[in-house]
């Protein structure tokens, strides 16, 4: 798996990271990897299901991986922020 076929969850409305995830299929990739942490983390979900149920529907999920990162707060020290990893697979 290389980098470029990791597509990071954010903000954006669940259908442009769903027209990346299609991009990247139709361009020959195999495997993609939907990133995201904190609140994006249901948006990831939402993608990953839209991508299988309307766009390709040989896609399968090959594992999810939870974890927690621990990030810097403003006010300074840290806090902990829930992540998730889907590997989607043609």
């Amino acid at each position: 798996m290389t980098n470029e076929n990791v597509v990071y969850v954010g903000n954006k409305p669940p259908m442009s990271y769903v027209l990346a995830v299609t991009t990247q299929f139709n361009n020959g990739a195999t495997e993609v990897v939907l990133m995201a942490r904190g609140k994006a983390i249901s948006r990831a979900v939402d993608v990953a299901e839209i991508v299988r149920n309307r766009f390709i529907p040989g896609v399968q999920i090959e594992k999810i991986v939870t974890g927690t990162e621990e990030l810097p707060r403003k006010e300074g020290g840290t806090t902990n922020t829930s992540t998730i990893e889907i590997v989607l697979k043609k």
